[in-house]
């Protein structure tokens, strides 16, 4: 059965390349959510940090190949839930660690993987869990970034080691 979630791990590029690798994830569409107007906001509007979106990416993934818990457990290790508006260089509240569900059970699912996560970091997780508002997608030259674009300075440098780190971390994930 396919289930959704929407995930704001920093830039969306990062957890765009990510996920778009693990098996069981069917798509992943970069984009914004849970800011303060219910209009489609462009990537200008959100980069100026004054509507509230957070770059995300939307995961549609077969619940019977992958769960929850384990991509909860990805993106938690491939970003940084303890910093509070920033990822590395990326400072905003764009770029905020975020997990945003549609369903209620599943926020249950979410409380329970963090506070088993929260033992492997040194500082409290500042990561939101929300209801998911005003989910929209990025313009067109957002998607696939890191696929289209992998000797980019920012890729090379930035996104690269975060799928390494999949990579390294979650083999029994990674897609043939």
């Amino acid at each position: 059965m396919n289930s959704e979630i929407v995930l704001g791990g920093g830039c969306f590029w990062c957890t765009e390349a990510v996920f778009q690798q693990v098996r069981g994830v069917l798509s992943v569409t970069s984009g914004y959510s849970n800011g303060l107007k219910p209009a489609q906001p462009s990537y200008e509007e959100v980069c100026r940090g004054d509507t509230g979106y957070n770059e995300v990416v939307k995961l549609v993934y077969d619940d019977l190949v992958v769960g929850l818990k384990d991509l909860l457990q990805i993106f938690f290790e491939v970003h940084d839930p303890t910093s509070l508006n920033r990822q590395g260089n990326d400072v905003g509240t764009q770029y905020r660690s975020g997990i945003y569900v549609s369903h209620e059970e599943d926020q249950a699912m979410v409380k329970a993987v963090m506070a088993e996560v929260q033992a492997d970091f040194s500082k409290p997780l500042v990561t939101e869990v929300l209801p998911l508002a005003h989910f929209w997608p990025a313009e067109a030259y957002h998607h696939n970034y890191f696929v289209n674009n992998p000797q980019q300075g920012y890729c090379a440098f930035v996104v690269a080691p975060k799928v390494g780190k999949l990579r390294q971390h979650f083999s029994q994930w990674v897609k043939d």
